[in-house]
Formats: C-alpha cells, structure tokens, sequence
C-alpha cells in the first residue's frame, strides 16, 4: 500500500505512511533517507517552515521504522503545546493529535525531564512509574504503547520536543535510534534557531530603518579604525546635505571656532574615561553658510588598551528654541527693569499660584528675597488678615484666578512679614491670560499704607471705642445701630441685636475687687469677639453688658450666634488669686426691622428681652417676643458660688445611698436612695442641708443633679452584682432642674448611654418645687414616664395646699416629710397627720414611705399605721458608694 497524507478539521497535517517490509529498502537507502531529514530541518525557510515540518515528519515512520512520528511545539510561555505536527502508518491507531493545547501542567514528570536533546524513553504505557500514572494513561488513551521522546532548545529554552511511537509495548528502545533521534532533535533546534535570528535580524533593520526616517535626531557614526563618518539621511537634512553618499563632511570642520576648543575639551574628557557622555550645545555650519545652534551627545566604545573603536552620536538642531530663548530672556530684563522701577510691591506667580518673581519693593514689604520666595505657594510669602478681626483672609491673587477677573481690596489687609512684623497694605490682584484667553498665571500688586493708617486709627479710636477692653463704646454702637436701622428700613439686608448682661459678676467683683471684675471684662470682650464674625460689632454698653450688632443675619442665625456666645461663657473659668469663678450670661435678641421706632426703641427691646431671661432663671436666651418664662429665685450669695464651682471642677462631691425598708410586704430586691455630700477644701464633709440649700438659691443644683446623675448610673453600669440585686433606686432632683429645657433631653441621653433599666430608677421631687412648677414637673414626669422611670413627691405635707394637687399629680410614692414621723410617739397631731397623709396616699393609688424612722419603736407604729416603706437611721446609716467619684 503507498503512502498518503491527511489533515484534521484543526488544520494540523498529518501525514500517512507505510513502514518498510522486511527486504524491501536497503540498509544504505534508509540512512539516505535519515541524513536527507536531518539537512531538511537545518535548513528551515521562514517563508515555509510549517510546510517543511510537516514534510519531514511525514517522512520519519519510514525513516526510522516506528508506526509513528510527531513533533510539539510549545507556545512562546512554554506553558501549553501550542501544535503537533504528526505523521503514522495506514492502519496506526496512534492518535498524537489529541495533544494540541494541552497546558504542561498536566504533564509535570516529562516537563521535568525534557531538556535539550535529552531522551526520555517509555516502554510500556500500561506499566508506569507512581509519579506518572496520568501521563502515561493520556498516552495510552491515544493509543501510544511505547515512545522515544527527544526534547530542544531554541535561544537556551525548551521550544517543544520530537517523538516516535508504537501502537505495541517494547522491552527496550535500540540504541541506535536513540542515536538517530538526536541527529534529527539536532538539526531540527538548529533549524528553528537560524530560523529565529533571521527573524530577529530583519525585525532589527526594519525597526532601524523606521527610525531613520521619523526620528528627529540626526545620527552620526565614527569608525575608530578606517576613520570614516557615517551620517544618517536626518543629520544630512538638518545641515543642508541631500542624501547622497559622496558628500562625506568633516565633523569637527563644521564646529563653530568659539565653540571648538569647549567641545574638544568635553570630547577629551569622555574619551579619557571621565564622563560617561559627550554631550555638548554648539553651532554647526549650515551647508547654505548660516549657523545652526546643535545638542549634542555621544558614546564611545573602546577596546581594553583604551583605543577608540566605535563613536556615535545623536545631534538636535535647537536654533529656533535658542532665538526665543533670547527674545525671552530680553524681554523678561526689560520688564524686570521696569518692575525694579516702580515703587510698589509686584508679585507674580503661575496659574498654580506658585511663586515665579517678586520685585525689590515686594522683597522690602514681605521679608522674603525673590530666591527664597520662587517656586513657594503665594499664601506662604502673602499673608494676609483682617484688620480688625485677625482673621485669616483668602488670597486676592487666588480668588482672581479662581474668577478670573481684577479684584482691588476694599479695606487695607494686615500683612505679615516673614520676621513677623505686622504691615497694612493695600493690594490689586488680576489674571495673566495667553492668547487663547485662558489663564496662565497672575499678578498682584501691593503697597504700604501703615502710616497713613495709623494716623487715622489714632484719631477715631478714643472716640469710638471703650478703653477698659477695647471694643466699640455705646456711643459707636448707637452711631452703628442707627446706620443698620436705616439700611433695615431700605431693606438692603437684615440685622439682629443681642444685648448681653453678665450673670454672677457681682461675686468677682465684691469677692475680689474691681480689679478682678475690670480684668474680667476685658478676658471676656476678647472671648466674645473671637465668637463673631469680622463684619459684626461687639461693644461694651457699660457696667457688666455688652450689645453684638449682628450684620446680614436673621432672627434664626441670631438666636444660633448668641447660644455660641452663651455657652463660650459658659465653659470660661476665670481665675483670680487661686481661686476660680465661672458665669452665665443671659442674653436678649431682637430682629431689626422697618418697624422698629428708633435705636432708643430698640436698645429698651433688647433690655426687656434681656430682663426676661434673667427672670427665666438666667444663663439663657429669649428673643424679644418671649415673655411667657416664670421668674426664679433670688440671686446667689457669692462665698457659696464660689466654693460650689470649684468643688465641681476638682470632683469633691460623693455618693452615699441609705436602705429604704417595705414595712407590709416583703421587697425582693434592694429598694434605696442615693445621698449627696460634698467636701470642703480641708476634706472635711459638709452638711447637706447646708450646700444643697445654698445650690438651690444660686441656680447651681442643675449642674449638681448631672454630676448626680452621671456618676449613680456610671457606678450602676460598673456593679453588675448591685444592678441584679436593684429594685429600686432613687434619685433626688432640684425644682431648677425641672425648668432646665436641657435637663430633659440630659436624662434621655444618659439612660440611653448607659442602658440603665428605667423601670429601676426613681425620681424623687420636692413638694414646694413640684407645686412651684406644676406645669414643667408634670411634662418631665410625663416624659420620663414613659421611658419606665418611677416618681416620689419628696418632703410632703409641709404645705397642706399640696392636697389640691396630689390627685393630679402622676407620682408613684408619697415621702412624709420627717418633721411629722419623728415626734409620732409623743405629738398626737403628728402621729394624726402622718396618718392623714397615709390614708389619702393610698386614696390617690400612691405608696407611702415615712422619713426619719431613727428607731425601732418609731418603726413599730409606722408599720401599724399602714405606711408601706420607713427611712431613716433606725432602718440603716448612709453608706458611702465607693466608686462614685471618678
């Protein structure tokens, strides 16, 4: 049967072939035939290798006497085979087909073994090694019983590898055809690789003679041996030379004789091994006579004697750079002479606002020398501030940028030197544009007016503004005030007037003398000005007030300024003689309008706005249309404010809690209440009855019942083993508290960081203040009501029209004032009246807890009256709650 040829649907070919019968060919035909391949594969075109592969292949089963022959290619990754291409016998099942794409991973004990022309030889697919049980059933599933595989290299690495194969297993490959297989692997690896350096040679010229022709350097190359120049068709275009190679021009003739001794000297020093270039910008002659301005840069190559091989060099013709550069650089001296001249300060910058060039005035006014200043942000070299207000101002240079027009300020600016100095300047700041109009950079142009400034501010200061803390004086602020009121009546723009009148000033001043109460003033007119605006007025009015005229702001924005004035007084300690003294401010607001009569007019509103919030209970803000707040108790002793303060500030103030006992029924928890003491500066305890009286008249019992508040449910969160044995806990709180609109929101706050129970806490609440304030005491027991918490009317029955109110009132405990419980076992009228008060307890659905039970016997009859719970010393002493204080 002759042989034929076929391919697969993938394209690969595969040739067909018979082996040669036994006698057929002699022994000389089929090394004929074998070199014929071997020189076949040596000699591979790239016009039509895959054509010759396939041909030699094909050629192979007979060649060398197996039923088949394939050769595998691996991708360029050497990570997967890439092509087979393969060859067989007519009736050879052999399959090697089945191959192409197969990553190499899957075939990891023959990756390990290929190698440049490294045999690896496989007897029997049926018996394979344990690593390479995988491999050899792939084989065996194409129907490869045994194979000799060569592997080789192209450019050092594994391209692929070559094989023979059976259909049947054999005992052992000859010798001989191992011998073959590599002549063929041989010449095969040396085909490819000619094959691939010619690739690589003509991809070489080609990229060189792209390069040639778009390049925009014109090369040069010197031979150190037969001392010729090559130039390129670029160098010979920058010159004037038309591409023939007859004109070979002398480089170094062609040098401009004042640059020639520059460039031999740099040529000297490369060529001596002491820079690593040549590199040089000189004139050239152009072949029409004219000078052309060169860059130029070159390599040399030298053999181990230090003799020159091989010089090349790149050359650019930068003659038009070099005309603007000098047209640039003209242009620039005339305008820095210009600069120098004039007598203001003039920087410039680029669009980045970076600082390019500062003249000598601007060197002089700012401090910094245009060396230092170049390549800086202009903020760093401008610094700019409000002239009164001090603060920091945006740069006029970048806002004209940003906008892209002219900007002239409008008020002299505070400029600060780089020494620190302080100067006043007047400044205009206008964009740089190209001739597309966009914006390249700008200018800003600047001079002193400090003088003149001075001379101005010295004649209007005395008479406008107040001497003990330097703000505007009343006289000012009613010149102010008129002018708003008329641009209110224009309805140009909205303003606000906040009349300001110190709580608890009276105590610094007759504490520690008008010395301390002028120093205070001042302290507070600084703080107060750095809580406004610059275009708002702050002015002493006299005595402790003090009037903010609030510009281009409404009533909303008003009442929001003057909380942030509130509460920055708020938080101010002001010190004296080691002691410490902190105040409130109450604060009236008033808009004003078109309607307003006149400044007389609106100076009275502000007071009458001013004078509610006292009443309120000072230290709070209302707007002239509020005039619905209760007035509060007297004004504070100072000696007690005092001490109070500073017992808050330095934490001396601790927690005891004392047991309250159920008389009827047995209570499965602990039920107590939470007592207050506090430390004198000596550490000794004073009374409660003494400070907590003297807080109530000072309006300081808010800030007492937060401090009571916060430490009880932090030392709660802090024992787990107390807040499982809780029933209930009760906390006492100031009349003056219930009217604290921000005291509620307190308590919210604080069961919600706390996560307290609230069904464990309860409040207890004085009778006269929760009658005083009925209304503000039923909202806040309302309100925490709902959260769970319980309610105690403290110290009831001392004023019997309380009864009126207690059906009303939504209270779970009755506490009998213990004037009545001590004296029930002698005074019939006591005993009567704890009797009264336990029996309409009960009538309103309320429990009864009788205070001051100092004994037994005092215990006795309280529990035969009915009372539900006793307190007192004969119940258990107060004991201290050790974590209370942080």
């Amino acid at each position: 049967m002759t042989g034929s040829s076929r391919s697969d649907n993938t394209g690969t070919f595969i040739a067909q072939a018979r082996r040669p019968r036994a006698g057929e060919r002699t022994r000389g035909a089929v090394d004929a035939l074998q070199t014929k391949i071997a020189v076949n594969l040596q000699q591979l075109d790239p016009a039509r290798y895959t054509e010759q592969l396939r041909e030699n292949i094909a050629e192979m089963p007979d060649a060398l006497g197996c039923d088949a022959a394939f050769l595998a290619l691996f991708n360029k990754d050497a990570t997967a085979i890439e092509s087979i291409y393969a060859s067989s016998s007519v009736f050879c099942a052999c399959n090697p087909d089945a191959l192409a794409k197969d990553s190499l991973t899957d075939w990891p004990w023959l990756s390990q073994r290929l190698d440049h022309l490294r045999v690896v030889e496989i007897t029997n697919t049926d018996n394979p090694p344990k690593s390479a049980e995988g491999e050899f059933a792939r084989l065996a599933g194409i129907n490869i019983g045994s194979c000799l595989i060569i592997g080789f290299s192209v450019r050092n690495e594994v391209a692929g590898f070559l094989a023979v194969a059976n259909e049947r297993t054999v005992e052992a490959w000859e010798a001989s055809l191992h011998l073959l297989l590599k002549l063929v692997g041989a010449s095969l690896s040396s085909g490819m690789e000619r094959m691939r350096t010619a690739e690589l040679l003509f991809e070489l010229e080609d990229r060189n003679d792209l390069i040639s022709h778009t390049a925009n350097d014109g090369i040069w190359d010197f031979d150190g041996q037969t001392k010729r120049i090559k130039l390129s068709r670029r160098w010979k275009e920058m010159l004037g030379y038309e591409d023939r190679s007859d004109i070979l021009p002398d480089w170094y003739r062609l040098v401009h004789p004042d640059d020639m001794a520059r460039v031999q000297a740099k040529m000297r020093e490369h060529l001596e091994g002491k820079t690593p270039f040549f590199e040089s910008v000189h004139r050239m002659k152009h072949q029409n006579g004219e000078w052309r301005w060169m860059t130029s840069r070159a390599k040399a190559r030298q053999d181990e004697r230090g003799r020159l091989i091989r010089l090349l060099g790149v050359e650019v013709d930068i003659t038009e750079r070099k005309l603007y550069e000098e047209a640039l650089f003209r242009e620039k001296e005339s305008a820095q002479i210009t600069l120098r001249s004039i007598g203001d300060g003039v920087i410039t910058t680029n669009a980045d606002c970076t600082v390019e060039y500062i003249n000598p005035v601007a060197e002089e006014l700012t401090g910094w020398k245009v060396d230092d200043a170049s390549g800086r942000p202009v903020d760093e070299i401008f610094r700019g501030f409000h002239e009164e207000t001090c603060e920091p101002l945006e740069n006029p240079l970048a806002v004209s940028i940003r906008r892209n027009r002219p900007i002239k300020s409008v008020r002299p600016t505070l400029l600060i030197r780089r020494d620190g100095n302080e100067l006043y300047i007047e400044s205009t700041a206008s964009p740089i544009r190209d001739g597309r109009g966009d914006v390249t950079g700008g200018v800003l142009v600047f001079h002193d007016v400090s003088e003149s400034r001075e001379l101005n501010r010295r004649l209007s200061y005395h008479a406008s503004h107040d001497i003990l803390t330097g703000l505007v004086n009343r006289r000012e602020f009613e010149n102010r005030l008129e002018r708003a009121l008329k641009s209110a009546r224009a309805r140009e723009t909205s303003y606000a007037l906040c009349y300001l009148d110190l709580d608890q000033f009276k105590i610094v001043n007759d504490s520690c003398g008008h010395s301390a109460g002028d120093a205070l003033l001042g302290q507070l007119g600084a703080l107060l000005k750095s809580k406004i605006r610059w275009r708002d007025t702050l002015a002493r009015l006299g005595g402790d007030e003090f009037g903010v005229l609030l510009e281009s702001c409404s009533l909303e924005e008003a009442m929001q300024t003057a909380e942030v004035l509130r509460v920055a007084i708020g938080e101010f300690k002001f010190m004296w003689d080691d002691r410490s003294f902190r105040l409130g401010v109450s604060i009236g607001v008033v808009p004003i309008t078109a309607e307003n009569e006149d400044v007389a007019a609106l100076l009275s509103a502000a007071d009458s706005a001013c004078a509610a919030a006292k009443e309120a209970g000072r230290n709070r803000i209302h707007s002239f249309q509020e005039n619905d707040i209760d007035l509060m108790r007297r004004r504070r002793e100072m000696q007690w404010a005092a001490r109070i303060n500073n017992a808050l500030e330095e934490n001396r103030f601790e927690l005891f809690r004392q047991t309250i006992q159920p008389l009827q029924v047995e209570d499965l928890g602990a039920h107590y209440e939470i007592l207050l003491r506090m430390r004198d500066e000596q550490g000794g305890i004073i009374s409660p009855e003494l400070f907590i009286a003297a807080a109530e008249r000072y309006g300081i019992t808010p800030n007492i019942d937060r401090w009571v508040i916060t430490n009880s449910f932090r030392w709660l969160v802090s024992e787990a083993d107390e807040r499982e044995r809780l029933s209930l806990c009760s906390i006492n709180l100031s009349g003056q508290s219930l009217g604290d609109e921000k005291f509620l929101p307190f308590v919210v706050d604080q069961f919600q960081i706390s996560g307290i129970d609230a069904t464990k806490i309860c409040f207890e609440i004085t009778e006269t203040a929760a009658i005083a304030s009925y209304s503000q005491a039923n909202r806040f027991i309302n309100a925490l009501k709902e959260l769970g918490c319980k309610f105690a009317l403290d110290d009831f029955g001392t004023g019997l029209s309380s009864f009126g109110y207690l059906k009303h009132f939504p209270v779970d405990f009755l506490k009998i004032d213990g004037s009545f419980v001590k004296e029930i076992l002698h005074d019939p009228i006591d005993r009567e009246m704890v009797r009264s008060i336990n029996e309409i307890g009960h009538l309103t659905g309320k429990k009864t807890i009788a205070e001051f039970a100092e004994n037994e016997e005092i215990i006795t009859m309280l529990r035969g009256m009915g009372i539900d719970y006793a307190q007192g010393y004969g119940v258990s002493e107060p004991k201290r709650v050790t974590r209370a204080v942080a």
